[in-house]
């Protein structure tokens, strides 16, 4: 095995595997690009003092400290959020590229968040406790709900949510296959962190509720790009 070029920083969950869709967005990058890493997983509870520790400073705009976080041995840098952490891979290992940020990318991002984001609220949110700690239980209600409220699943507003934004969904999946003709992924034949985007947060969904990833999966244009970065998902842990 090759010896590990970075170790990625990535959030604890009871099943032992990646579920955040920042890091994934990340993982995927380093799957593709072949880059050798191994993997520290922290606790909600555990991000802060771990990360000061290792002198990673909050960059101007920053609130808090969050994973995707790297250590890339190479360069002796350490590094947070997945933005930069993208574009230090991109630019140490530049082959086989991946398309970054695009701004049609971004157009689908929005217009998935908008349509999704209600629906997510009450579905995915409140069941990601069952996948945590019960230290990471308590720090993820004590931090969340004072802006989101009881996070406790609702199952007549879950299902009026989903009845809402059906269209949406249908909507902004037939916009991801534009450029089907020329490939698998939201640009064609080249992924772009936009893909890996998407992807995560229907792992995301995976790894908390299977009901509810088949409910988003059964949708052209996000089936077909989950499917085709399924070959940059194969190291979850």
């Amino acid at each position: 095995m090759a010896q590990s070029e970075i170790v990625l920083y990535d959030l604890a969950c009871t099943k032992n595997e990646c579920f955040s869709p920042a890091v994934w967005r990340i993982r995927m990058m380093l799957n593709y690009k072949k880059v050798p890493y191994e993997t520290i997983f922290l606790e909600f509870q555990d991000i802060a003092p771990t990360l000061d520790r290792l002198g990673i400073t909050l960059a101007e705009g920053q609130t808090k400290y969050t994973v995707p976080a790297i250590y890339h041995v190479p360069s002796n840098t350490y590094l947070m959020d997945s933005k930069p952490i993208a574009e230090l891979i991109q630019s140490y290992y530049p082959e086989p590229a991946v398309v970054m940020f695009p701004d049609f990318g971004a157009e689908i991002e929005a217009e998935m968040r908008a349509a999704a984001g209600p629906y997510w609220r009450l579905s995915v949110t409140p069941r990601e406790l069952h996948i945590l700690s019960d230290g990471a239980q308590e720090y993820f209600r004590r931090t969340r709900e004072p802006v989101l409220g009881p996070l406790e699943v609702n199952h007549e507003k879950e299902e009026a949510a989903w009845q809402n934004c059906d269209a949406a969904l249908r909507a902004v999946g037939a916009k991801m296959l534009t450029n089907a003709a020329e490939g698998p992924f939201v640009l064609g034949a080249q992924p772009s962190t936009t893909d890996f985007t998407i992807a995560g947060n229907l792992q995301l969904a995976r790894v908390v509720d299977e009901g509810i990833f088949e409910r988003i999966y059964q949708f052209p244009g996000f089936r077909d790009i989950y499917d085709a970065c399924q070959q940059f998902m194969k190291k979850k842990d």
